[in-house]
């Protein structure tokens, strides 16, 4: 038997032994993070990794922010470049020569602060076969700038461009000059977003000028004629522009608008009923969103109400998805209409409805609706009774009922009978510990995400409730944030339970400290063969018990995954700095600010992601790898 065993592992090959061309074929089906890790366990990995780098089709980094100096050897020359994404916070205009490729047809660069209006111009001039744009953020930072020469640059130089996606400030442009220049969008251009642009732009984009010497025969050409998809954040949504969209856009299927007044708008300025009966004339609409944000000014659309929703819901028969947040005079028998005239809808979200009530949802299952997303944040006349009519949905796998101050423990009575579920936000409302038991009996074999921020009843036995007798757990995101009795309690049952969390927030939690901070640094998952923290981010901003302490524990070697931390850098503003030196692939936010939000996501569902997605060699890495900073330096010097 000794004999037999000896010789099996004599016949066994080694795996950096197998052919090289083998090995390249199957590094090519990897991402990026993935081919990094492995390059750093073996010289023939390693010189196998630099050798693909100049064949892959695609090169996604947006992990971590890297510098050119690391970027440079992992771009080579690589003819079959199809798809770059990358992080840019750390780059600016003298990468450009070795990041655009004429080969690309899909560039997604994120947070471009330090990037001047030259990034635009290169694009056009170097990427011609773009099909998918993303740019955020460009010339954010102060002395950077951007020419309406720029983007007219871009718009002529990629003519086969598809998606466009402008994640930046746009009412820079002279409004001239900047509805002139897209008169050169190509055609094939079908869907367009845009991170902020004046209602007023948008109106005079989409409705160019008459020359006088032109005839009166002549017909002036549509701009963007092929738009299916425009998603626009403006200074105020108007009846005006909401009748110049849909006048001028025939293909239109998707209209995503969102505006954030500074104050309370005009007549001139503001959406009527009028305005709404000017929606979706053609009747291909699936998705309309209209969002007016409370975030800067509580202004509402207080000039649309019942009779407004009505004659919308004539037109909207077909739609999929609808999303109304600040429609303050509109009531139950508002909300319910267009409940019952949109057969196939199956994402429902609705903010700051205040005169939302449980009766809207009292004969939902009487209707043929299947909804899979169901939002209702802000709408604090609903109780646990609306959720319980809600929960006849039995394939709803996000809710959203942030804010709803009503709810109770048999709101979550209600939940726990939801099997598909994966996204619970229940922020903000009156549940108690003993409200999870319901939860651990049911959604916790499907949920993913679980936020009860600010709920202010619960404890640390919340903790034990909700992972009580559940034997499969598939929980990864967790938020107790502004929990005033949880406390380092609480985190070490949260470690005892072993489930490997990879984003944990409890900002502003008075009673957490450095104890939650070493426990959490020093947990195993041996089971699965990954030993050190699974946390990818850790969100301890504004924690009361926080102390120097905790900064030695949060350098190397621990939380080797890491990839954003929030803490308070007002007072510890020395050791903030010393940390961000000692890991410069974290994101470290000092400032308050929400953790792996862009700054330009002007979604409400902060903890939205494609739970299905599985990454190339995830398993493997969760059984093999601890990756840390230090081989990451080493994996960036692979070809120098």
């Amino acid at each position: 038997m000794a004999n037999s065993s000896e010789s099996g592992r004599e016949n066994e090959i080694p795996l950096d032994n197998l052919p090289s061309a083998l090995l390249a074929t199957m590094m090519t089906k990897l991402d990026v993070p993935s081919i990094r890790s492995i390059a750093c366990t073996c010289k023939t990995f390693y010189s196998c990794a630099s050798h693909i780098l100049s064949f892959l089709p695609s090169f996604h980094l947006l992990d971590i922010a890297p510098s050119a100096d690391m970027l440079r050897p992992l771009l080579p020359p690589n003819p079959y470049l199809r798809s770059l994404k990358l992080d840019c916070t750390r780059l600016d205009d003298s990468s450009l020569d070795f990041i655009l490729r004429p080969t690309l047809q899909e560039l997604c660069l994120h947070n471009c602060s330090d990037f001047s209006g030259k990034l635009l111009s290169q694009v056009g001039r170097g990427c011609t076969d773009l099909r998918f744009l993303y740019l955020s953020s460009v010339a954010d930072k102060r002395g950077r700038s951007i020419d309406v020469s720029d983007l007219e640059e871009l718009l002529s130089g990629c003519t086969q461009l598809e998606t466009m996606i402008l994640m930046f400030d746009v009412s820079i442009f002279l409004r001239h000059n900047f509805a002139r220049v897209w008169a050169l969008a190509p055609v094939t251009l079908s869907s367009l977003e845009i991170g902020y642009i004046s209602s007023v732009m948008v109106t005079e984009l989409l409705s160019p000028p008459v020359v006088p010497q032109q005839s009166l025969n002549y017909i002036q050409p549509s701009v963007l004629p092929r738009i299916q998809k425009l998603c626009l954040s403006v200074d105020y949504i108007t009846d005006t522009m909401i009748s110049t969209i849909s006048r001028s856009l025939c293909l239109l299927t998707y209209l995503d608008l969102r505006d954030s007044p500074i104050m309370e708008p005009r007549m001139a300025f503001d959406l009527t009923n009028a305005g709404l009966q000017q929606i979706n004339p053609h009747g291909k609409l699936k998705h309309l969103s209209l969002i007016r944000s409370q975030e800067i000014f509580p202004a509402y659309f207080k000039r649309v109400n019942d009779l407004g929703i009505l004659l919308m819901a004539d037109r909207c028969s077909s739609m999929e998805s609808i999303c109304l947040g600040g429609f303050c005079q509109v009531t139950d028998t508002g909300f319910k209409t267009v409940l019952h005239s949109c057969a196939n809808l199956f994402k429902l979200r609705v903010s700051h409805g205040p005169l939302l009530t449980d009766l809207v949802f009292h004969d939902i299952a009487a209707t043929s609706l299947t909804l899979t997303h169901a939002s209702l944040r802000w709408c604090n006349l609903l109780t646990n009774y609306a959720v319980a009519r809600l929960a006849s949905n039995r394939n709803l796998s996000m809710l959203d009922l942030r804010d709803c101050r009503n709810l109770g423990d048999e709101a979550l009575r209600a939940i726990s009978s939801l099997p598909k579920l994966k996204v619970l936000l229940i922020d903000g409302s009156d549940i108690s510990d003993a409200g999870f038991s319901y939860l651990s009996k049911g959604v916790m074999n499907s949920l993913v995400s679980l936020s009860v921020r600010g709920c202010k009843r619960l404890t640390d036995k919340c903790i034990y409730f909700l992972f009580e007798g559940s034997s499969k757990q598939e929980l990864r995101e967790l938020d107790l944030s502004n929990i005033p009795n949880f406390s380092d309690a609480g985190i070490l049952s949260l470690v005892k339970s072993r489930i490997p969390i990879s984003e944990l927030r409890v900002r502003q939690c008075p009673l957490i400290g450095d104890t939650s901070v070493m426990v959490l640094a020093s947990m195993k998952f041996e089971e699965v063969g990954w030993q050190g923290s699974s946390l990818r981010l850790l969100d301890l901003y504004n924690c009361g018990g926080i102390t120097q302490l905790s900064f030695q524990w949060l350098k190397k070697p621990y939380f080797p995954r890491l990839r954003w931390l929030g803490v308070s850098g007002n007072a510890n503003r020395d050791m903030v700095d010393n940390l961000a030196r000692n890991r410069p692939y974290v994101h470290v936010a000092c400032r308050g600010e929400e953790l792996g939000i862009d700054q330009w996501d002007t979604s409400d569902d902060l903890y939205m992601h494609d739970y299905d997605e599985v990454d190339e060699l995830e398993q493997w890495l969760l059984e093999g790898d601890n990756e840390s900073d230090e081989e990451m330096e080493e994996a960036a010097n692979v070809g120098r």
